[in-house]
């Protein structure tokens, strides 16, 4: 049974003088522990998508439903990563990680004490009493992933999470949030630009058409690349033969636009 099903989803966006089709006829499923990264140009609608699989828009047409149930009544399993990293400033990294649990009132001794495992884990251990001015960029997503996993959700939305950060910062990511999350078994959707990216964590790959933002086509990575961490697959053959091939389609998009 699918965890995540999207039927003919469609949505527009509105002006006195205008109506804009974001997305049109858009449906697909995602399996519970499956990782799966939407890609396409710019406009093709990925990020209102996203805000409609987290709940915070409603779709014009169709509809979503997670675990059987729409999102809005789904967010406290939802966890959302943004490229940046919105830690309070005036927080230290402690309270910033325990928000959410405040927030959802769930903090009590054992999810406070997980939460700060959980940080240890990800190699920010005794960076509790700092505040996110004294962390590096890299360590501030970190402390964003631990605020994001300390609810417990079962899905994570992921939108351009690693997009800000240098290279080497971003590949040490990537393989981090790719262990942490097949570890934890959660379903993940991640939004990107970066196609290497989304072959390397993905199990598929979606790849969206623009003009209306519509699903273009479906892509499987191969199962021996999914044991790999995403470092490793880039070193493969299969990684560069599927890159290519997906590269072709986003070029044909771009030139029928």
């Amino acid at each position: 049974m699918s965890f995540i099903t999207a039927e003919n989803i469609g949505h527009h966006y509105f002006t006195p003088s205008s109506v804009r089709t974001a997305l049109k006829n858009v449906s697909f499923s995602i399996k519970e522990g499956e990782f799966v990264s939407l890609i396409g140009p710019s406009g093709c609608g990925k990020t209102t998508l996203l805000s409609i699989l987290s709940g915070l828009l409603v779709p014009t047409d169709g509809e979503v439903k997670i675990d059987g149930q729409p999102p809005d009544l789904q967010r406290n399993m939802i966890g959302y990563m943004l490229q940046q990293d919105y830690l309070f400033p005036w927080k230290t990294i402690e309270e910033n990680v325990l928000i959410g649990l405040k927030l959802n009132r769930q903090l009590d001794k054992d999810t406070k004490a997980s939460a700060l495992e959980f940080l240890q884990k990800i190699g920010l251990e005794g960076v509790e009493k700092q505040f996110p001015r004294h962390l590096s960029g890299g360590m501030r997503q970190r402390a964003a992933l631990a605020r994001t996993m300390a609810v417990n959700p079962k899905l994570l939305l992921l939108d351009e999470p690693f997009s800000a950060l240098d290279y080497q910062t971003k590949l040490k990511l990537e393989d981090l949030v790719f262990e942490i999350l097949k570890a934890y078994r959660k379903t993940a959707v991640l939004v990107t630009h970066d196609l290497g990216e989304a072959i390397s964590m993905s199990d598929r790959v979606l790849l969206f058409a623009t003009n209306p933002g519509r699903l273009h086509k479906v892509f499987e990575v191969p199962d021996h690349l999914r044991g790999l961490s995403p470092f490793e697959v880039r070193s493969e053959d299969a990684y560069s033969d599927l890159f290519r091939t997906i590269w072709k389609e986003l070029e044909t998009l771009e030139e029928n636009k």
